[in-house]
């Protein structure tokens, strides 16, 4: 899966500054959507400190469960643990189609896939001629492993 630049919300003054999700049209969306399948919104976090995503806290079909966003792109997925570095991510047929029409709803394959890393002569790099320098840098630390792990990140 190809990432865009900046959307582990890592840049500097040489790179682009990624785009922003509007939070008070996800917020909105959120409401709607939700209420009018018979749940019930617990809670809305924005992005804070090390986060990247959105986290969205909800009772939909009798389950507890988490609607992340991306806060650079409209990059979705749902979750039943979030927790600092771990995230259990599950697919969910019904929100999917509710949520695909506003965001790019991904599923466990995409955000469970493998990080791949590759060697040139001088350096290790992410198989993603997309992210900046910056976000190279941020990956070698951390070492995600999953390509979800990158898209909902908790870098510092």
């Amino acid at each position: 899966m190809k990432l865009p630049n900046g959307v582990t919300g890592f840049y500097s003054a040489k790179h682009k500054k990624p785009p922003t999700i509007d939070d008070k049209q996800f917020k909105q969306i959120c409401f709607s959507l939700i209420s009018s399948i018979g749940g019930e919104l617990l809670d809305f976090n924005e992005p804070q400190g090390a986060t990247n995503f959105f986290n969205v806290e909800a009772k939909i079909f009798n389950k507890n469960l988490h609607i992340l966003l991306n806060v650079h792109y409209p990059f979705m997925a749902f979750a039943f643990n979030v927790e600092y570095g771990k995230i259990t991510f599950f697919d969910e047929p019904e929100l999917v189609k509710q949520f695909s029409p506003f965001y790019n709803v991904l599923d466990t394959r995409e955000l469970n896939a493998p990080v791949i890393i590759g060697l040139d002569s001088k350096k290790s790099i992410v198989q993603n001629d997309n992210f900046n320098s910056d976000e190279l840098e941020q990956i070698a630390y951390w070492k995600p492993e999953r390509v979800g792990d990158i898209i909902f990140n908790y870098w510092d």
